[in-house]
C-alpha cells in the first residue's frame, strides 16, 4: 500500500472561540481532496497545522513522510502552497519572482512556467501592481505549479475571482490529475470548483470533520425523494433520512443511504413515491451541515 501523501491523526488545537476536534484526514498520492467548509469551520486552521505554520495541540501529523512540524524543512521541498492572501512584491516584475523561484527550486519546469504564462495570459515583465486580482491569483498559481510539486496544498484559491478566471484555473487544475505522482489539496467554500475536480471530499464544520468519503460515493448515496402520503400513513423510520419536509400531502424525504430499493420500500408503507432527484455537492454539504448541527443539538 502506498504510503499517504499526508495523515493526520487525532488532532487538536483550541483558540478562544474555537476549537478543532480529533480530526482525522488522510490523502493518497494522485488524488485530489477537496476541503470543504463554511467560512470560520477550521479549514485554514487545518492547512497552518499541516504545513507546520502552527504547532498543534495534540494528535500526530505526516506530511510526505515527514513529522510535522518538527520535520517541516525536509518535507516542505516537496510542496507548493497558494493561498488568496499571499502577496507578491508590488513593484517588481513578475519575471523577476519566476527567476528567483527557479533559482531555489530544483525542481523547476522552466517550459511548464512558459506554457502557463501564455495560458493564463500573463506577461513576465509586467509588475505585480499593475495585475488585477485575478492576474495576481494565476501569478502565485504559475509560481507554485511550476516546482512541480507531489503535493499542492490550495486555500481558497478561488475566492474574488471573476468567472472566467476560476474557470481557467480549474482547468489547468483538471490536468494535473492526470500526472498520478502529484496530489492537490483544495480548500474552499465553493462547491462547485470542487465537485469538478476532486476525489475525494472532506466536509468540516465547527472544528469538526462531519463525512469524508469519495466524490462519486456522496453522489450516489444522497437523494431527495418527493413522495405523496395518505393522511393515516406515516412514513417509515429507516436509517440515513436526514430530513423530511413538504407541505400537505407531499413529503420531501432526504436520505444518505438510498438504495435502488428504497422507492419500492415507501409505496409498500402507502406512500405513492412522485419523483427521485439527485443533488448537488452544495446540497448535499447544506444537508450535511445541517444534519450534523441538528445531531449536536439533540
Amino acid at each position: 500500500m502506498n504510503q499517504p501523501v499526508f495523515e493526520m491523526r487525532d488532532v487538536e488545537k483550541t483558540y478562544p472561540y474555537f476549537h478543532l476536534e480529533r480530526l482525522h484526514l488522510r490523502l493518497a498520492p494522485g488524488q485530489i481532496m477537496g476541503f470543504i467548509g463554511p467560512n470560520g469551520a477550521g479549514k485554514s486552521t487545518t492547512i497552518r497545522i499541516l504545513m507546520g505554520l502552527v504547532s498543534q495541540d495534540r494528535g500526530e501529523v505526516q506530511l510526505l513522510g515527514h513529522a510535522m512540524p518538527r520535520e517541516q524543512a525536509q518535507a516542505k521541498r516537496d510542496v507548493a502552497f497558494v493561498s488568496a492572501d499571499m502577496r507578491l512584491y508590488a513593484r517588481i516584475p513578475l519575471a523577476w519572482h519566476m527567476k528567483f523561484v527557479a533559482s531555489v527550486v530544483p525542481t523547476w519546469d522552466a517550459k511548464y512556467a512558459a506554457m502557463l504564462l501564455e495560458r493564463f495570459d500573463l506577461h513576465p515583465e509586467q509588475s505585480i501592481r499593475s495585475l488585477s486580482f485575478g492576474q495576481h491569483m494565476k501569478a502565485l498559481l504559475l509560481l507554485a505549479l511550476a516546482r512541480r510539486p507531489r503535493l499542492l496544498i490550495l486555500d481558497e484559491p478561488m475566492t474574488g475571482l471573476d468567472p472566467v478566471a476560476r474557470h481557467e484555473i480549474v482547468s489547468e487544475l483538471m490536468e494535473i490529475v492526470t500526472d498520478e505522482g502529484r496530489s492537490v489539496l483544495f480548500s474552499s467554500h465553493h462547491t462547485q470548483d470542487v465537485e469538478q475536480i476532486s476525489d475525494q471530499i472532506t466536509f468540516i464544520d465547527r472544528g469538526r470533520v462531519i463525512e469524508s468519503s469519495d466524490k462519486e460515493v456522496f453522489l450516489e448515496r444522497w437523494r431527495r425523494v418527493h413522495a405523496e402520503l395518505p393522511a393515516d400513513r406515516q412514513l417509515p423510520k429507516l436509517p440515513g433520512i436526514v430530513d423530511v419536509s413538504g407541505a400537505g400531502r407531499v413529503a420531501v424525504i432526504t436520505t444518505k443511504a438510498f438504495t435502488p430499493e428504497l422507492p419500492a420500500y415507501f409505496e409498500q408503507s402507502g406512500a405513492r413515491v412522485r419523483e427521485v432527484q439527485h443533488m448537488t455537492l452544495e446540497e448535499i454539504f447544506v444537508a450535511e451541515v445541517m444534519s450534523s448541527r441538528k445531531g449536536s443539538a439533540a
